[in-house]
C-alpha cells in the first residue's frame, strides 16, 4: 500500500482504538492494527477479501 493510501476505521469503534483499519484499492486490501500502525500491514487481493467478508457475514468464524 502506498503512503497516500486512505486508511479507514469502522464507525462502531467509537474512538476506543481497539480495532483494525482497512485501505481499499481496486486490486488489493490492506489491514492494520489501529494501536500499532508502525508494525505494518497485511495485504490481500480483493477477491480473497470479498470471500473472507462473505464467511464472516455467514458466521463461519463464530465461536
Amino acid at each position: 500500500m502506498q503512503s497516500r493510501t486512505i486508511w479507514r476505521k469502522p464507525g462502531r469503534s467509537q474512538g476506543s482504538g481497539n480495532c483494525v483499519e482497512v485501505a481499499l484499492t481496486p486490486q488489493a486490501v490492506g489491514v492494520r492494527d489501529t494501536k500499532n500502525r508502525a508494525a505494518g500491514h497485511v495485504t490481500v487481493d480483493a477477491a480473497r477479501w470479498s470471500a473472507f467478508l462473505a464467511h464472516v457475514k455467514a458466521g463461519t468464524f463464530d465461536l
